[in-house]
């Protein structure tokens, strides 16, 4: 029985009659091959592991250096601001032309001219420190020099045209004032019209009155006493505005 077995095996430890117990098998699912369908659609070359599987490129087609680009003619504005080109350079056989002389005579020219030319009047100024500093009499302000213009003092013709604008808007803004003020004044009551509303407020007194003293003696519940309330109220009210009238002669409504 040693010489069957190894000394140094685990199943020394298990009789050698005894037999061991297949493994169970694997569970594999039967949706497996679907799923790695699925898997294998939806995968494009740049999503897998590994260099895309391209086409390889033909060896004919390999680099080649770019044309160049042909280069427009050149535009009629470029073409006029060249400038011209200037004479060239003598030669060093070329000598110039001698033994011309002019007849001229410079002196009395430059002399003549001077005496027929109008003589050039000195630029006035004016020295405002003692040491002599000089500025120009012109622009200095010394010279009355706007005060001889034609339309000297006149008022422009856009200022009196904006004088006209502000003072139209000035009138229409008043008379819109003057407008609401009349609107919003005070009317006076006329001394008729003080008693036929005299008369109606002393009426609807005693028709108040005459509804008061229809009520109960007992007011034994909340209608009741919040009726009287009310008449008692509208009562008060009107004494207050009689009251009023009565005492003021002269009254002023204001117009809404």
């Amino acid at each position: 029985m040693d010489s069957l077995c190894p000394p140094e095996s685990i199943y020394n430890l298990i009789p050698c009659d005894t037999k061991i117990p297949p493994k169970p098998a694997r569970y594999v699912s039967i949706f497996k091959p679907t799923v790695k369908n699925e898997l294998q659609k939806g995968k494009a070359a740049w999503k897998t592991m590994g260099p895309a599987k391209v086409e390889v490129p033909s060896p004919k087609d390999f680099l080649q250096k770019p044309p160049k680009a042909p280069k427009p003619p050149p535009s009629e504005k470029k073409l006029d601001k060249i400038p011209p080109k200037k004479p060239p350079v003598p030669l060093r056989t070329d000598h110039p032309i001698m033994g011309i002389q002019s007849g001229k005579n410079f002196i009395n020219t430059n002399a003549a001219d001077v005496i027929m030319g109008v003589a050039k009047k000195p630029k006035p100024i004016y020295v405002d420190r003692r040491t002599g500093d000089r500025h120009g009499l012109e622009l200095s302000g010394l010279v009355p020099k706007y005060i001889n213009k034609k339309d000297y003092g006149t008022i422009p013709e856009y200022i009196c045209k904006r004088n006209e604008e502000v003072k139209k808007m000035q009138e229409e803004y008043d008379n819109y004032v003057q407008a609401n003020l009349k609107k919003a004044a005070m009317k006076r009551l006329s001394d008729e019209e003080r008693d036929s509303v005299l008369q109606g407020l002393k009426k609807n007194w005693e028709e108040v009155h005459k509804e008061f003293q229809s009520l109960s003696v007992f007011i034994d519940s909340l209608p009741k006493k919040i009726r009287k309330q009310k008449l008692e109220a509208e009562m008060k009210q009107l004494e207050h505005d009689i009251g009023v009238i009565e005492k003021h002669k002269v009254i002023y409504i204001a117009n809404k």
